[in-house]
């Protein structure tokens, strides 16, 4: 047998009717948890543990006696994870009056064009930075050396530039010899790189 139980349905059978949130306040809230880090463990604890914890105690499965389970061993948990979110609600708050069609036209185009052409063109960026970090002067390939597999030269050393991934393929779509390989991986923050000896 298979089925679909849906949240509301979940509330119904648990007993425990969740809140109705005006509309877009709840995102709004969650965006700013976000950047608040208001539910995070080091503030209210790691909710699957606990929650074990409780079924553990052979108590009654409800959501009063969780509730009750919860804030006597963490009492302040729910206050300060609420005044990290509201302190960073204030902040939206006072961003919001700021947002325009002016900014808003100018947040679509750098993303359009600056973040994907800077995420997706990283080529050029890991070849000036090798290039200064040895003394030295890069230059992208040609397209027959495009396709030799050559991306770029640093002096006179020819580069593959792949992402990390690459290493990890079964086959290898291209063989690629006599060139130095550097792979990259992208983070949160910039690039991870890794050059071949």
């Amino acid at each position: 047998m298979k089925f679909l139980l849906k949240n509301a349905e979940i509330e119904t059978y648990n007993e425990s009717t969740a809140f109705v949130f005006p509309k877009y306040t709840s995102q709004l809230i969650n965006l700013a948890n976000q950047n608040a880090q208001g539910t995070r463990p080091a503030v209210v604890g790691q909710m699957s543990e606990l929650f074990q914890e409780f079924m553990a105690t052979g108590e009654e499965i409800t959501i009063e006696n969780w509730r009750n389970w919860y804030i006597e061993r963490h009492p302040d948990a729910i206050n300060n994870a609420t005044d990290r979110i509201f302190a960073q609600v204030q902040n939206l708050k006072g961003a919001i009056d700021l947002v325009d069609r002016d900014l808003i036209k100018q947040w679509v185009e750098d993303l359009v064009f600056f973040k994907t052409f800077n995420g997706l063109y990283v080529q050029k960026a890991i070849l000036a930075s090798l290039a200064e970090r040895t003394g030295t002067t890069y230059r992208l390939a040609t397209p027959d050396e495009e396709a030799q597999g050559i991306d770029g030269f640093v002096g006179d050393n020819p580069y593959s530039i792949k992402p990390v991934t690459y290493k990890t393929m079964e086959r290898l779509p291209e063989s690629i010899e006599n060139v130095k390989m550097i792979f990259y991986e992208k983070t949160k923050t910039g690039l991870r790189v890794e050059i071949e000896d």
